[in-house]
């Protein structure tokens, strides 16, 4: 490992992107611990020991890393920008003008990103206002599922006072998305990516911690040894694939023959990633911002009840039941047996012992619905059973375990392809062989 980890150094262009990246994500650590004007700077103690209690929008937090309790600069963190790229997706399916993009290749995507840039600054304008006036107010700890806050986080409040504060939280989203795309074009890995992962890490020491503290050394020794579980479970689990043999006819051009070339499409077991988490994530916290306005006592003690205490039954339910049906959702918005089925035929290939066209289309739906029962049960295990094990023995920190290594691992798993790509160009040995 020492051997492989000299040969990255080795190379002057691979160390260069490194240590680039390195440097990115230290701009993006310092701006996640720098506050906003105007907020009352011995009030965010007292927020922060409320919110690291729990809660739905402490999914929120985790991609901040921490900055959201921090009122930090960074505090909305590439939430907006996910949720843009998710919307766009979604939106495909219904607008065919985007759907034309994403079939042009470079020049589609090319405006793809630029809405979604528009669309991110749009939502980031719109967190960014309802978080201000929701401190002011005393609802930034119920907004972390944790009560109310025992003092006015923005004293002196103030229109020009809120327009600054609303622009320092949206362009700070708007310098995280130029962060990320820095570390796409000249760093090492997809930025994004790796901005989320250097959140993720930043909480873990802290969260480790914290379990040691509330539940002692057995506790704390058996959450390692899950965590260490899970982390084999995901790498298994996002290394399985099943690949479909495609088989190319052949043809005479001339006096040359093309094509009797073999492929496969790799069609994975967790075809749709971390996004079912995020999208029930999402889902569980709109009925918690919807609380702070509802007047109704009943709905906001239900809510409270259920949606905000993770330890409850109808919430790890109904938490179980989004993940399983979003994975469906996004697997079949990701990936079309019919558009795949005539991308064959025009190129001329077929899968063995199917016909093309219709019959491919339907193979192909039905490979993809088989493997994408156990990928949703995986990712449902995954997010629900840390959730069981820390409400039995009452451990509220660490609240999205299983969520946080599935996205650790899954980033580093990229990460380590790219290198192990660009020293395989060099001749070096990788990490994956």
């Amino acid at each position: 490992m020492l051997g492989r980890l000299r040969n990255i150094f080795r190379v002057r262009d691979l160390r260069n992107k490194i240590l680039f990246t390195l440097l990115i994500v230290a701009v993006y650590r310092l701006g996640s611990v720098i506050p906003i004007p105007y907020v009352d700077y011995d009030a965010i103690q007292a927020f922060q020991e409320q919110a690291d209690r729990g809660g739905v929008v402490s999914f929120l937090n985790l991609f901040s890393g921490g900055a959201l309790t921090n009122v930090a600069v960074f505090a909305l963190g590439i939430m907006p920008y996910i949720t843009a790229s998710i919307i766009m997706q979604l939106l495909a399916v219904v607008i065919p003008k985007i759907e034309q993009w994403q079939q042009e290749g470079q020049t589609g995507q090319k405006k793809i990103t630029q809405w979604t840039r528009y669309l991110t600054v749009a939502l980031a304008v719109m967190q960014s206002t309802g978080i201000v006036f929701a401190l002011h107010q005393g609802q930034g700890s119920s907004l972390l599922g944790s009560g109310v806050i025992p003092a006015d986080l923005v004293p002196n409040f103030s229109t020009p006072r809120v327009i600054l504060m609303v622009l320092t939280l949206t362009s700070g989203t708007a310098f995280i998305m130029w962060l990320g795309e820095l570390i796409t074009q000249r760093g090492v890995g997809n930025g994004m990516s790796i901005l989320i992962f250097a959140s993720v890490v930043s909480a873990l020491p802290f969260q480790g911690g914290s379990i040691l503290a509330e539940g002692g050394r057995l506790q704390f020794g058996f959450v390692i040894a899950m965590g260490i579980a899970m982390i084999v479970a995901i790498i298994f689990v996002e290394s399985g694939q099943r690949r479909i043999p495609v088989q190319f006819a052949k043809r005479v051009v001339g006096r040359r023959m093309y094509g009797g070339q073999s492929t496969y499409i790799p069609l994975k077991v967790n075809q749709s990633g971390v996004i079912p988490i995020i999208f029930a994530s999402s889902v569980l916290y709109f009925p918690v911002l919807l609380s702070n306005v509802i007047p109704w006592q009943g709905v906001q003690d239900f809510i409270n009840d259920n949606l905000i205490q993770q330890d409850s039954l109808f919430y790890i339910g109904l938490y179980t039941l989004l993940t399983i049906f979003f994975a469906y959702f996004y697997t079949a918005i990701s990936f079309n047996p019919a558009q795949q089925a005539d991308v064959i035929r025009k190129q001329g290939g077929f899968i063995p012992g199917i016909r093309p066209g219709p019959p491919t289309e339907t193979y192909l739906a039905k490979v993809l619905n088989r493997l994408t029962l156990p990928g949703s049960l995986f990712l449902a295990t995954i997010a629900v059973v840390p959730l069981i094990v820390f409400a039995a023995w009452n451990i509220t920190q660490f609240p999205f375990g299983g969520t946080a290594i599935l996205i650790t691992v899954g980033v580093a798993l990229e990460t380590m392809k790219q290198i192990d790509s660009q020293l395989m160009m060099r001749n070096y040995e990788g990490f994956l062989t």
